[in-house]
């Protein structure tokens, strides 16, 4: 009787890292323990403070490739890098202060083995606090946010209402995706904190499909340190930012003629994000500049109170406005 051998296919786990050396150790952690063994796993230093080389070496395991870029190239060319060094048949980040499940490749990979018309398969996710803990309501709120509580396990083609309108898939968290299919060197350096939805748009657009596991299967971390949580003057830059590369993102996805079922949706996250811009721009006193983007979205939106407030705001004296600007989001 002849036993046929199963070779299980590479998957190359993507860890981009800055500053956060505890997490990033607790990160390598969740992804060397994976049941399922045939991985490469490639960390990406973006220039860290503290040279985290010695970190992945304690590991003493080969599967590890690491490497640091010699100065800050920013987030998504760090992210990016590391994709490109990729050498597996499939493909999975995990950010450096999240953290898998161990079955979590175990139970995504062989869908997309048993299928080679599925482009991806992703799963739900707990909510972690700084600590490492479960965060129970936090997590039962961000899986109905997302709809993965109504969304029917299995396989989705099209998907593109799940992943670009729900945002039901955690391309950056919670997700496998095939490899070579994604043209790496199409992702627009504009995009920013958006890559994860464009890095879904692109898949999207393969004519693929995608697979829902219906099971918590990572751990995202909320704490302090996470980009979103910066406060102050920063917050301030990086909410603007954010704003300019949701403009992007959602500019591209609303002129996609393929996308034109949801061309209305994505126009107004458009628009939203155009607003933001200009509450950014109000608070560091950039007035004049800031007019232009409210008037935009104003034009274009039958009534949007946010809109109007910002922009009744920025006609009124600083010394009356600057208590006003603190409770516009």
């Amino acid at each position: 009787m002849n036993t046929k051998l199963v070779v299980e296919p590479l998957v190359s786990v993507i860890i981009p890292t800055y500053n956060r050396p505890e997490y990033l150790k607790q990160a390598i952690a969740s992804a060397v323990q994976q049941t399922y063994q045939n991985i490469e796993i490639i960390v990406s230093d973006n220039c860290s403070l503290e040279d985290p080389q010695q970190i992945v070496e304690s590991f003493g395991d080969s599967r590890i490739r690491f490497w640091r870029h010699k100065q800050n190239v920013g987030m998504i060319a760090n992210q990016l890098s590391a994709f490109k060094m990729a050498q597996g048949k499939y493909v999975a980040s995990l950010h450096d202060d999240d953290m898998w499940n161990e079955d979590f490749l175990a139970k995504l990979v062989p869908p997309l083995e048993a299928n080679p018309e599925l482009i991806l398969a992703f799963c739900d996710q707990y909510i972690i606090d700084a600590q490492g803990e479960i965060k129970e309501a936090g997590t039962e709120e961000n899986t109905r946010a997302y709809l993965r509580d109504k969304l029917a396990p299995g396989i989705h083609q099209p998907f593109t209402k799940i992943g670009l309108v729900d945002k039901s898939i955690a391309t950056a968290a919670a997700c496998v995706i095939r490899n070579h299919i994604i043209d790496w060197d199409s992702i627009p350096s504009e995009i920013g904190g958006m890559w994860d939805l464009y890095l879904t748009y692109l898949c999207c657009i393969s004519g693929l499909g995608a697979y829902y596991y219906p099971e918590r299967l990572t751990q995202y971390r909320s704490h302090d340190l996470a980009d979103t949580m910066i406060s102050g003057s920063r917050n301030v830059r990086a909410k603007i930012c954010k704003a300019k590369t949701e403009m992007f993102c959602y500019q591209t996805l609303m002129l996609d003629s393929r996308l034109e079922e949801f061309k209305e949706h994505f126009e107004q996250q458009w628009l939203a994000a155009n607003t933001t811009l200009a509450i950014g721009m109000l608070r560091m006193e950039q007035i004049t500049a800031a007019r232009p983007y409210l008037w935009q979205a104003l034009s274009q939106q039958k009534f949007n109170l946010r809109t109007i407030v910002a922009l009744t705001i920025s006609f009124i004296p600083r010394f009356l406005a600057n208590p006003l600007l603190g409770t516009a989001k």
